[in-house]
């Protein structure tokens, strides 16, 4: 969603005073790298029609036979129309379909030069431990690939700016998101920054309330329409603070109230490992991106506010050898 779209869609429903003039819109990013692209289609495919689906799975699992194609061609070849072949196109971040041709041409060649295929990695009940850590180690290196690979870096510097920058920062997460939520407020307070990361969803919201221009909102979910971190974000956006939202549904209602999307990948679900956990993954790689930005910009400050944390914790780790 635009930013006029989301300004306009706050605006109507705007409860409390208005907020300051936010900043401009972080700058516009180049189409996706072809190593990108099946990252997307991963991050992407369960949220899109099932058209789409067809468009997406078949450029992922064929690159090179698809660069081969015009658009109406693969639009026959999916069983949709030319239409859906463009709107996917730009769904995955393509300008039309030309561009996608030329990145699937990209990622035929790169998967050309040797690479050795993906390794299966769907957990048996009865697979034995040593292949349970191979295939999870394997899903885990996959993950952060496909977030680093589609990680939007203008988005995220924008975001890191509003970090550093900020009065007072709110992060938002629960389940195994609020877990993350709270690396990441820890991780700030560690440099003398202030972070409150929310689990209960009342908390959230009033203390959202008390936001205004200057400080920041985060949000972490993977789903991109859990209610209680919806929420929250969305008074924090009307109170005029910068708003971020880390998930893995770009499309999803979370993204309606956030100035700035990081978006994350997730390792194939099991029955064994579903979204919830898989995801958590790609969420700590974002986290850290957001904190060594913000360290490095406030490095005069984070450098001995981090050094004070660490001798002030020190004597609870060094070992008691002089004890019988």
């Amino acid at each position: 969603m635009t930013r006029e779209v989301k300004e306009t869609f706050g605006n109507a429903t705007r409860t409390g005073p208005a907020p300051a003039p936010r900043p401009g819109p972080a700058p516009r990013t180049s189409p996706p790298a072809p190593a990108a692209l099946a990252a997307k289609v991963r991050t992407l495919a369960p949220s899109m029609t099932r058209s789409m689906q067809r468009v997406a799975e078949a450029v992922a699992n064929d690159p090179a036979g698809c660069a081969a194609l015009t658009v109406t061609g693969l639009a026959e070849l999916t069983g949709t129309s030319e239409a859906t072949v463009v709107r996917t196109a730009r769904l995955l971040g393509y300008p039309g379909y030309r561009d996608l041709r030329l990145a699937l041409a990209g990622l035929a060649a790169q998967q050309q030069s040797g690479r050795a295929p993906a390794i299966t990695t769907d957990i048996a009940v009865d697979d034995p431990i040593a292949d349970v850590v191979a295939k999870l180690a394997h899903d885990e290196q996959q993950t952060l690939a496909d977030t680093a690979a589609g990680l939007d870096t203008a988005q995220l510097g924008a975001a890191v700016a509003a970090l550093a920058a900020a009065r007072r920062t709110d992060v938002y997460g629960f389940g195994a998101s609020g877990l993350v939520a709270q690396d990441l407020s820890q991780k700030l307070l560690r440099i003398g920054l202030i972070a409150h990361a929310h689990s209960d969803p009342h908390l959230a919201v009033t203390n959202a309330v008390q936001l205004r221009a200057g400080d920041v909102a985060i949000a972490i979910t993977h789903s991109g329409s859990t209610t209680d971190v919806v929420e929250p974000l969305r008074v924090a956006f009307e109170r005029g603070a910068t708003t971020v939202a880390v998930t893995g549904r770009p499309d999803g209602p979370v993204t309606q109230y956030a100035d700035h999307v990081l978006t994350t990948s997730t390792a194939r679900e099991s029955e064994l490992r579903p979204a919830a956990m898989s995801s958590r993954t790609s969420q700590l790689l974002v986290v850290d991106c957001l904190f060594v930005g913000v360290a490095q910009r406030t490095y005069e400050s984070a450098a001995p506010a981090l050094a004070a944390s660490y001798e002030a914790l020190a004597h609870r780790h060094r070992s008691d050898r002089g004890r019988p």
